[in-house]
């Protein structure tokens, strides 16, 4: 799933080497962080939040084979 994060961000933003994804297991949950330039922000959020909620419906579905709950927190 970070690596799935990681390649979306990168797509998106002019930094692709600032971007940071880490990620935090805790049994069935699973927690990744998303980490942009500041400039970048915008571009990973999208208006009203929409490219935001792509991504995470995307790692999501992506999730549902490995019987996990993954969340995408993304983070200044």
């Amino acid at each position: 799933m970070k690596e799935l994060v990681e390649v979306i961000a990168k797509a998106l933003v002019d930094n692709p080497d600032e971007v940071v994804v880490t990620e935090k297991e805790e049994g069935k949950h699973v927690t990744i962080e998303l980490r942009v330039a500041s400039s970048d922000m915008g571009k990973v959020i999208g208006k009203q939040g929409r490219i935001a909620k792509a991504i995470r419906s995307v790692v999501k579905a992506a999730s549902l084979n490995e019987n996990k709950k993954v969340d995408v927190e993304i983070v200044e």
